[in-house]
């Protein structure tokens, strides 16, 4: 019995087969070629929606210009731009006479020899900038050098070009300061003489905006722009002081150094601010040499010392604390640790600081009107700044 029941358990056991598999005999046979499907386009991978077979792919252009741009204002150093018009703004209320179109045309021609030299700094420089500031346009290969050249000569160009429009002493002046500009960026830079060279430049520039606004009519025997000339000498001489201040501090911003150069910036500011916040003394030979029909600004007249103060005055002493806030907190941080990063911000700080010491000259010479443009260059700068580096 018991080999009867063996052989029979033996028999069921060959006899069952999982019901999920096909005996071979019968088990479908996959196909040697598959049914046809549509080509996959070379480069897209699975899953992902067919694009055009040929070109970019949307929005890639608009985007390549862009970083262009953006190239372009950092090697123009685009923020810093915004300290141009008040140069010449500033000039034309050193000499007395309302901005008119000629103070336009002088504007704009410091703003293409002022982004003139700064193309032509970066390319002179652009052996140097390869192994201390590898990141600018130039050395990281953004933007060719034949192409910064040829944009310094244009703007050269184009700037004597507008200041020919403004008279004759705006030509004149502006031609020297195109000479200054040259000679600062190609030679002049690296030697003792380099702050005096970029003061010169700025004080040339306030100098234009006063020569180009006061020249007078052809009917007046007054030599032109002598007026506005002898007005504007003192303010350029301020304007040209921090200009070499903050020359001197920047000379030291990739390396750091000692702190006695922010530290006589910061005398030179607090000077400064000292000065524009005083009353500027009536002059009527600059109101008697004024030509005929000319609209001159009101001199200052000095104020008592029992006599409140008056909106004007209160309004000058803030640009002045402006100005001197602006420089003086990068400036005293770079005194306390003169580090490459802290000098970096006080060249910053002093780039920002021109803006409301023009409007604080503006202010000193009785153009509140002027003051008040030029101050609301300030939140401009400031966003833009952030976005792109002034120095």
């Amino acid at each position: 019995m018991n080999r009867v029941r063996d052989a029979l358990n033996a028999a069921a056991r060959r006899s069952r087969r999982p019901t999920w598999v096909a005996p071979a005999a019968t088990r479908p046979q996959r196909p040697l070629i598959a049914h046809a499907s549509p080509a996959r386009p070379p480069g897209r991978e699975p899953g992902r929606p067919a694009t055009a077979a040929s070109g970019p792919a949307p929005g890639t252009a608009s985007r390549s210009r862009a970083v262009r741009l953006r190239d372009w204002a950092e090697l123009l150093r685009l923020p810093a731009l915004f300290t141009v018009p008040g140069d010449a703004l500033a000039g034309a209320a050193a000499a007395g006479r309302r901005p008119n179109r000629r103070t336009g045309l002088a504007v704009a021609a410091s703003l293409c020899l002022y982004q003139a030299g700064m193309a032509l700094n970066d390319w002179a420089d652009r052996d140097e900038d390869a192994a201390e500031r590898p990141h600018r346009p130039i050395p990281s290969g953004r933007i060719a050098p034949r192409a910064a050249l040829a944009a310094g000569v244009g703007l050269t160009v184009a700037g004597l070009a507008l200041a020919s429009r403004a008279g004759r002493s705006a030509t004149v002046l502006a031609t020297a300061l195109a000479g200054t500009v040259w000679a600062y960026d190609l030679r002049l830079k690296h030697t003792p003489a380099g702050p005096a060279v970029m003061a010169t430049a700025r004080s040339l520039d306030l100098l234009l905006g006063a020569a180009a606004t006061a020249r007078p009519a052809r009917s007046s025997a007054t030599p032109a722009g002598t007026a506005g000339w002898r007005g504007a000498l003192g303010p350029a001489a301020a304007l040209g002081a921090h200009t070499a201040a903050v020359t001197l501090v920047s000379r030291r911003e990739t390396q750091g150094g000692s702190p006695v150069t922010p530290l006589a910036a910061l005398g030179v500011t607090a000077g400064l601010g000292a000065w524009t916040s005083r009353h500027r003394p009536r002059t009527s030979a600059r109101d008697h040499a004024a030509p005929p029909g000319a609209h001159t600004v009101p001199a200052t007249v000095r104020r008592s010392p029992g006599r409140p103060r008056s909106v004007p005055d209160l309004a000058r002493a803030a640009l002045a604390l402006g100005y001197a806030a602006t420089a003086a907190k990068p400036l005293f941080h770079a005194v306390l640790n003169p580090s490459p990063p802290l000098t970096q911000r006080a060249v910053g700080g002093g780039i920002r600081a021109m803006i409301p010491l023009q409007a604080a000259l503006a202010a000193r010479s009785g153009a509140a009107g002027t003051a008040v443009a030029v101050a609301g260059l300030v939140p401009l700068a400031r966003r833009l700044s952030r976005k792109v580096s002034p120095t």
